[in-house]
């Protein structure tokens, strides 16, 4: 899925755009008075080249030109903002899989992930529930540089098999050849669910997943929905 182009990106193009504009007004205001300064005081024997001054008023304008083709630019950003929610509308009633700042544990599982900008020699993966308690530590035997993916079987440190619906986060623990600590970045967790509505009140299009709105961008991946798969899995059945 393209990622939408969302409308804080536009404003930061504008902003400087605008800025652009302010500073070459202020250029063109102080040439303008450099260069009537420079006629009125000229040597009558010696006059101003105005090839030369012909070359400076054009070069001016070149820049006036290019601000506009920006300020074009710029609407085009601003029209493909509604790309994400025409998105979001083509996701409604379907499954999708998104990045969170949590995952919810659904069939038994969970699934996190994370990034490692070195190679890690320890590896500690830490479960914790919605009170902040760790539930379970995981130890992955993967603990190379780059992105992580793991999926918890929803049990806790004594083997129990913890209800589906609880809300978990992870602590990722990386110790790399030196001792030193490895900081994980873009720790998330993972939700499945069903779109069952789109917001675009912000500016920034969500889909509704069980109640939780959810950034467009975030979502990974569509899959159509249960009633349909199934319907699809009898038609073929039938034929």
């Amino acid at each position: 899925m393209t990622a939408a182009i969302n409308s804080q990106n536009t404003q930061s193009v504008l902003d400087k755009i605008n800025n652009s504009r302010t500073s070459l007004a202020n250029n063109e205001q102080t040439f303008l008075s450099l260069l009537t300064t420079q006629l009125k005081n000229q040597d009558p024997l010696q006059p101003t080249d105005t090839n030369q001054m012909t070359q400076q008023i054009t070069s001016m304008t070149g820049v006036e030109q290019q601000l506009v083709t920006n300020d074009l630019l710029a609407a085009l950003v601003g029209m493909n903002t509604g790309t994400g929610l025409s998105e979001g509308v083509g996701m409604m009633g379907k499954i999708v899989t998104a990045t969170t700042d949590t995952s919810t544990l659904q069939n038994g599982s969970a699934t996190f992930s994370w990034t490692q900008p070195g190679a890690s020699t320890s590896l500690q993966v830490d479960i914790k529930n919605a009170a902040g308690k760790v539930v379970r530590t995981l130890t992955p035997d993967d603990q190379k540089s780059g992105n992580h993916t793991i999926t918890w079987d929803g049990k806790d440190d004594s083997g129990a098999q913890l209800p589906d619906g609880g809300v978990y986060t992870i602590a990722v623990t990386a110790k790399g050849g030196d001792g030193k600590d490895i900081k994980a970045t873009n720790v998330k967790g993972r939700t499945t669910g069903l779109v069952s509505a789109i917001d675009n009140s912000t500016g920034n299009p969500m889909v509704i997943i069980d109640g939780v709105s959810i950034p467009v961008d975030n979502v990974i991946g569509v899959s159509n929905t249960a009633a349909n798969s199934n319907n699809s899995q009898s038609n073929a059945q039938a034929a």
